[in-house]
């Protein structure tokens, strides 16, 4: 059945755990809507994971529009949402609405992301009101990172949690579906997925919120070096892929690959009579 905006929100209400992953590529997106996954994030930590940049900051349209594209082909069930990356909605509310739509209409997506609380709202509500879904984004926004003077846990002072808090709020009325809460002390995300009627999506906010989103490199093991804190590594796929790859090197260095059952037959006369020709 496919997840939709209706069936995420019956989640929350049931306390039934929305499941969201990255994904940036077409068999990568079927493996996970085969798997069950309830949504699938095209995140511009594309930026990062899939295109080697130090940020999600130089992602363009362009390059969200092809990832999502690409997901959307195999996501025959789960929520596709699409990120809006940096810049593509803080200039203007039509800047915000065009790009958004582009997301749908060119990427295929269900539903768009974007960082922010109040002030985006007037982005939110117009975007809405164009009849596209919107996911929200608060805590630790990785488009703010030099805002943030790096990528440090929000919410920490009581000044700062009533803002979490009151941007919830305001980008509910403003009308997303739901939130991701990134890099904030549980306890606060448990406040504010209390407060709020739309579903919270946790990443690095404990478990209390109404589903959970990783990025998937991170989560199978992909992805070397550091290791953030709320990141837990479900298989090691990265040592799986490596041991591959080195034995297919070693193999076909030596010639063991390929071997018999990896090659095609043809009858030995056409070859009699091909070695008399080539003579």
């Amino acid at each position: 059945m496919k997840n939709t905006v209706s069936t995420l929100l019956e989640q929350k209400q049931s306390g039934d755990k929305i499941t969201m992953l990255t994904a940036y590529d077409y068999t990568t997106a079927k493996i996970f809507d085969e798997c069950g996954v309830n949504a699938i994030l095209i995140g511009d930590s594309l930026g990062m994971v899939m295109l080697g940049y130090e940020n999600t900051l130089p992602v363009t349209m362009e390059d969200m529009i092809h990832h999502t594209a690409a997901v959307s082909r195999g996501a025959e069930n789960a929520f596709v949402v699409a990120d809006m990356p940096f810049m593509s909605y803080q200039v203007s509310v039509q800047d915000a609405v065009v790009n958004a739509g582009r997301l749908i209409k060119a990427g295929g997506a269900n539903a768009v992301k974007l960082e922010g609380g109040a002030e985006v709202c007037e982005q939110i509500k117009a975007i809405v009101n164009a009849s596209i879904p919107v996911v929200a984004h608060l805590g630790l926004t990785p488009q703010s990172v030099n805002a943030f003077g790096g990528f440090k846990v929000q919410g920490k002072s009581l000044g700062k949690a009533r803002k979490l808090v009151d941007d919830a709020l305001k980008i509910q009325e403003a009308g997303a579906c739901a939130v991701v809460l990134e890099g904030i002390p549980a306890k606060i995300a448990d406040i504010i997925t209390k407060k709020l009627f739309i579903p919270t999506i946790g990443i690095g906010a404990g478990n209390g919120c109404d589903g959970q989103v990783l990025v998937y490199q991170d989560m199978l093991g992909l992805t070397t070096g550091h290791t953030p804190k709320f990141v837990k590594r479900f298989a090691e796929a990265g040592a799986l892929m490596r041991q591959g790859v080195s034995d297919y090197i070693s193999e076909t260095k030596s010639g063991a690959f390929p071997a018999q059952e990896h090659t095609y037959a043809v009858d030995d006369e056409v070859i009699n009579e091909l070695m008399k020709e080539c003579d």
